[in-house]
């Protein structure tokens, strides 16, 4: 199983950290279109993740005599999403320190110009820009960093990871 899990988690690091590189820098000055950029992310992100499937499957088949328990799949799947996910980290931290680090600045105002578009009651627009403020001041504290950016992307590895254990699950036959 572990030869399983790096292989296919170092692979899905690789793709996810190529991916997030490259497309921060094609859409580095874009901040009008963060919806566009996030779903090109999300996007990078399941390609990496279909490499859970890949794992799953090639260790039922090639490693267990084509048997491999939910738990067992979900495990596998899970960490191959927690390597892909902390290849992410680091990688937006390389990008985001030493390539883009005004990213979360001019992203907070990106934010707040966007609810100030929206014409809100003075006391709830103020409690969104005191909001955004504050989170971009923990983005600052490393631990809270790590944590935010794996926050990402970790849940949709896992979630690939239900589905990919659902469906590649299989029993012993009974003879």
């Amino acid at each position: 199983m572990k030869k399983t899990v790096l292989i296919f988690g170092l692979t899905a690091g690789i793709i996810v950290s190529v991916w997030l590189s490259v497309s921060m820098f094609i859409f580095s000055g874009d901040y009008e279109n963060m919806e566009l950029n996030m779903a090109i992310g999300f996007l990078g992100m399941l390609i990496a993740f279909a490499f859970i499937f890949v794992g799953i499957k090639n260790y039922r088949d090639k490693m267990n005599n084509g048997i491999v328990s939910f738990g067992k799949a979900f495990a596998i799947g899970f960490f191959i999403a927690l390597i892909a996910s902390l290849f992410y980290v680091a990688t937006w931290a390389v990008v985001y320190n030493n390539f883009m680090p005004d990213f979360m600045e001019k992203y907070s105002a990106q934010m707040i110009e966007q609810y100030q578009s929206q014409n809100l009651p003075a006391a709830e627009l103020q409690a969104k820009v005191d909001e955004i403020k504050a989170a971009a001041e923990d983005y600052k504290n490393p631990v809270y960093f790590t944590m935010w950016t794996l926050m990402e992307i970790l849940p949709l590895g896992i979630i690939v990871s239900l589905i990919a254990a659902l469906v590649l699950k299989r029993k012993p036959k009974m003879a």
